[in-house]
């Protein structure tokens, strides 16, 4: 057996808050950063609207703080918060310093709004490319660093806990024919996950094929808590046709006047909310759906509801959108000329592992950022493009936390044995178990929840959970099987805490129980391994 590999800092996950974590620690020591797929293939990468930042001064900081807390529908940890819309500037600033371009006009950084901002303060790239470019920005300026080695490709499969902090990690090769590197361990001073979110434990979604949980799962069975994993929040304007992947519209459109309207032609959001289409998610999520649903109650039954932009006028949608305006050629549309058929996915999910606001955990050792992490900086629904400069602010955050942590390498014992391949059969029979708990999550833990459906999501998780784990008994392993074992708890713990708040707030709604609750439930679930939750005040 070989005795573990030793690195500083084992960074998991090159999205924005992985990456640039990886830049403040390599200053200080090696930083091995281990992505599953290729640099770059994250959701940062496909983030199209922009990243919200206040840069005009103390009442635009105080703007977006108050624009935050209120789309957090009473659950946002107010220091949280404030930490994210004061240090933002400065990030952005950093990282146009490192390389990244924002559009430009005459010399002066564009702006535009999202829903529940009260005025225009998400900076774009390439109209509809911001995350692409964050992430090229990022990649290069790591790439160039001596210190910092990537491990592509490469997925871990536990963490090591010994004398109770985490010493260390086991990785494998991440390639769907298991080619590549023989499982190894490494030892470090501290882990950081910063591997996304989990969309994929919803068969409608946004994310990439990569967000399956991978970090949340692996925390959790290590020991550590998750925070508020009830609030998932759908975005609302997906794309909708038959055998089309659900590709995101930007809520930038919205900023820039699109209109939401119903199969009669009828614009809906006015009846319901002030800001009518600007909306926040949750709200606009729940309408489209609500405005979706077969008036007969025929069971898997919908009626379209449109995306409008026919009517913008002052905007060349073309160069403003060209990603998606591509994206739609390609299937016969043009947001200038046709009416574009949407409905909501899975986006983002606002809970995570437990963190304080240095990315710490409740586990010694290891650290979590981005997605990945809860902080309480997005309450129970996400403001509008927050999400990448919360990566830039934790990230660093995390990596100073580390730093001052300045814990020493951790004890671990050599790799005990490798696992043994799936057949095609067994690899096939994963695949039918992943969708078959994905189609159920959808139906079951969606945009409107009740303790009946529920609880028909817990069998088939439970149903699903023991088939997996079946091939695991076994000695097997292989990427997938990992993936939906990670989907799998994580889908438990959604469901487990969607259950036990019984009142309705931001992205958690339950039809059986629709008015929010603040004497009881003004507070953050907290789960552990064994599927316990419980709530407190931060």
């Amino acid at each position: 057996m070989e005795h573990p590999i030793e690195v500083d800092y084992l960074v998991v996950g090159a999205g924005v808050a992985g990456l640039r974590a990886a830049v403040e620690l390599a200053g200080h020591g090696s930083v091995l950063v281990v992505t599953k797929e290729s640099l770059g293939e994250s959701n940062t990468h496909y983030a199209q609207g922009g990243i919200a930042v206040a840069m005009e001064g103390e009442q635009d900081v105080a703007l977006h703080l108050e624009d935050t807390i209120n789309a957090g529908d009473g659950l946002v940890y107010r220091p949280a918060a404030e930490v994210l819309v004061t240090e933002g500037p400065q990030r952005v600033e950093e990282l146009i310093s490192w390389g990244a371009h924002f559009d430009e006009e005459n010399g002066h950084l564009l702006r535009t709004r999202e829903g529940a901002h009260s005025l225009p303060r998400i900076l774009h790239a390439s109209g509809d490319a911001t995350g692409a470019e964050i992430s090229r920005s990022l990649v290069a300026f790591a790439r160039a660093h001596q210190r910092i080695r990537f491990a592509e490709w490469t997925m871990v499969t536990s963490l090591v806990v010994a004398e109770g902090r985490v010493a260390a990690a086991d990785l494998a090769s991440a390639r769907s024919d298991g080619t590549g590197p023989a499982p190894s361990r490494i030892r470090a001073r501290a882990v950081l996950l910063a591997s996304g979110g989990a969309g994929q434990v919803y068969s409608d979604t946004t994310n990439p094929a990569v967000a399956t949980g991978d970090g949340l799962a692996l925390a959790l069975q290590a020991g550590a808590e998750l925070a508020d994993m009830e609030f998932y929040q759908f975005h609302p304007t997906a794309l909708s046709l038959p055998g089309v992947p659900r590709f995101l519209l930007s809520e930038a459109l919205r900023g820039e006047g699109a209109w939401l309207r119903n199969d009669c032609g009828e614009r809906f959001m006015e009846r319901l909310h002030p800001l009518r289409e600007l909306a926040p998610r949750d709200v606009v999520a729940r309408a489209i759906a609500r405005e979706g649903m077969d008036p007969a109650g025929q069971p898997g039954a919908t009626r379209p509801v449109y995306l409008d932009m026919r009517h913008a006028s002052g905007v060349n949608l073309s160069e403003r959108f060209p990603g998606i305006s591509a994206f739609l050629a390609q299937h016969g549309l043009s947001l200038s000329c046709d009416l574009i058929p949407v409905r909501p996915a899975a986006h983002y999910l606002m809970g995570g592992i437990r963190t304080d606001l240095h990315g710490r955990t409740t586990l010694r050792g290891l650290y979590a950022a981005g997605e990945a992490a809860c902080t309480g900086v997005h309450g129970a629904n996400r403001l509008a493009s927050n999400s990448l400069l919360e990566g830039l602010v934790f990230g660093a955050r995390a990596a100073q936390a580390i730093l001052a942590d300045a814990l020493p390498l951790g004890v671990a014992e050599p790799l005990p044995f490798q696992p043994q391949p799936l057949t095609a059969g067994e690899e096939a029979f994963v695949e039918e178990q992943i969708a078959r708990l994905q189609a159920a999550m959808w139906a079951y833990a969606g945009l409107l929840r009740e303790e009946s459906t529920l609880r028909q999501g817990l069998v088939v998780q439970a149903a699903c959970d023991a088939a997996l784990v079946g091939l695991t008994g076994q000695g097997k392993s292989s990427r997938r099987l990992l993936e939906g074992q990670a989907l799998s708890r994580v889908a438990f713990v959604i469901l487990q805490a969607a259950l036990a708040r019984t009142e309705s707030r931001g992205a958690h709604f339950r039809n059986d129980y629709p008015q929010r609750d603040d004497a009881n439930f003004g507070k953050h679930s907290i789960a552990s391994s064994g599927g316990q939750v419980r709530f407190e005040r931060w």
